[in-house]
């Protein structure tokens, strides 16, 4: 008799074999290790919904896409990276231009 699993079930065990793999998942969960590869082969056809994060092939994007997200995401990143350098090299001079006034001003006290 087979076995039924509820949907939350399939997919912990879908997102657990896409990290560890279908055999180890299979082995750790204790179920036939063709199951999770129906599982899967049912995600990737779009037939089993594991939510966020998860791709049919209609909703996938396709490489160029991906990789002109990624270059944007770079250049965006570059750029903050770069603003942030800007204002760290003004606040260790201001630092500095603090620190010096205090020691002129506590030798002026003296």
């Amino acid at each position: 008799m087979a076995r039924k699993y509820d949907h939350e079930y399939k997919v912990q065990a879908v997102k657990l074999a896409k990290e560890i793999g279908g055999a180890k998942a299979a082995k750790e969960l204790g179920i036939p290790e063709g199951t999770i590869h129906t599982w899967l082969k049912a995600v990737r056809a779009g037939k089993l919904d594991i939510g966020k994060g998860s791709h049919t092939p209609a909703s996938a994007m396709s490489l160029s896409e991906e990789i002109t997200m990624l270059r944007k995401r770079v250049k965006a990143q570059d750029k903050e990276i770069r603003r942030l350098k800007e204002e760290n090299e003004f606040l260790e001079e201001a630092s500095a231009f603090f620190a010096a006034n205090r020691r002129k001003s506590a030798k002026t006290r003296e």
